[in-house]
């Protein structure tokens, strides 16, 4: 009896030549585990030549060892058909991954993969390392690191010998099934006698830290490793004022003028240590924020551009309104393009009402200004 709430129970199986490592994983999980974890679906990673392997063996009527699996064991309703064997690369994919190109292509679509199995939040996903080239194998590992939730688990299929990639051995069959030894002795075996057994994997799970954006879209396995390293590296802060964008752990953010200023203002001012700033009172327009505020963004504009409606709504100063939306504005822009990652670089309410102050919370050495070029990332 399964005990997994999730009505989506998915085990993906990354794999090349040994279609047998579904077979063993499915066993291991359904069978021999206690208590079972049994798969509502099965999906196959695999190579060009994999792919047709997995199709003769495992899913063609003779000898068709997935679905004889599911009789022996009657595990029902297991969905594994073609359409869940996935192949590494664009067309009919790879038929191999020996070049870094192709060690990049399979990256990626590992990656697509896991990302949209780990994305319906009603699934539990199981990752088997058991088969493939070790590169596979890793990018699998990694990309269940990236994007894994609590649910979702990690493992390698141990087959006990002789019967380990012997390539007539599908599963521990519950009544005897005699193959042979690939020595020369060819000492007969029963399969009904080996062991198969599941070593779980313990990973580090940092999908918190990933955007939104590569969470709900395509990215590649270099761009979605990136992210992570920014949500996980030491807050810095490049302030461009001539090219309106900002660079913020590696991440480059382009920022409308006004949001732009507004950060600059505080990001002066948390540079020469000064204290966070109250927000204005109700009826009560701050004349020296508006001062501050536009010498920030009339260098934002440049000579010819035109504030003129900007520096009206602030004549007699910076009220509350103006104030609390500039700081909703620019930390809804940041958190839009850096995910949890902006969580540094936002502008923060400190202390508890009636004393909030707002400011600022990045140590005065991770915060610059500087005129990026044109391209670059920092």
């Amino acid at each position: 009896m399964n005990t997994d709430p999730h009505p989506r129970r998915i085990l993906l199986v990354v794999t090349g030549l040994t279609p047998q490592v579904v077979t063993e994983t499915v066993y291991a999980l359904a069978v021999a585990a206690d208590p079972p974890w049994v798969p509502t679906e099965v999906h196959l990673l695999t190579t060009a030549d994999g792919a047709e392997r997995a199709r003769l063996t495992l899913l063609s009527e003779d000898p068709g060892w997935f679905h004889r699996l599911c009789r022996d064991y009657h595990l029902a309703d297991i969905a594994f058909d073609g359409r869940a064997i996935h192949t590494v690369g664009d067309g009919d994919g790879l038929t191999d991954i020996q070049t870094p190109e192709d060690n990049r292509v399979a990256a990626d679509a590992i990656t697509e993969q896991i990302r949209c199995l780990t994305a319906d939040a009603d699934s539990a996903l199981h990752v088997s390392l058991a088969g493939g080239r070790k590169t596979m194998g890793f990018y699998a590992g990694y990309a269940l690191s990236l994007f894994g939730r609590p649910q979702d688990r990690l493992s390698h299929c141990l087959v006990s010998p002789p019967f380990e990639s012997h390539p007539e051995f599908y599963y521990p069959t519950p009544g005897p099934r005699v193959i042979y030894t690939l020595d020369a002795d060819k000492r007969p075996l029963d399969t009904g006698n080996a062991a198969v057994t599941l070593a779980e994997i313990p990973f580090v799970r940092l999908r918190h830290g990933l955007p939104e954006g590569l969470l709900a879209g395509k990215a590649t396995f270099s761009e979605t490793v990136a992210a992570a390293q920014r949500a996980l590296g030491p807050p810095e802060l490049t302030i461009d004022l001539a090219g309106r964008r900002i660079v913020a752990g590696g991440q480059g953010v382009a920022l409308p003028p006004a949001e732009l200023a507004f950060l600059a203002w505080l990001a002066r001012r948390q540079m020469t240590n000064e204290v966070p700033l109250p927000c204005p009172n109700d009826g009560a327009p701050e004349a020296d924020y508006a001062r501050a505020f536009l010498r920030e963004y009339h260098t934002v504009l440049g000579p010819l551009g035109d504030s003129d409606r900007t520096t009206r709504a602030l004549r007699a100063g910076m009220d509350k309104g103006y104030f609390l939306q500039r700081r909703a504005r620019l930390n809804g822009r940041l958190e839009d393009a850096l995910g949890p990652a902006a969580a540094p670089y936002l502008v923060h309410a400190l202390g508890r009402r009636p004393d909030t102050r707002y400011g600022l919370t990045l140590d005065l050495a991770a915060i610059r200004f500087a005129t990026l070029v044109a391209g670059s990332r920092r």
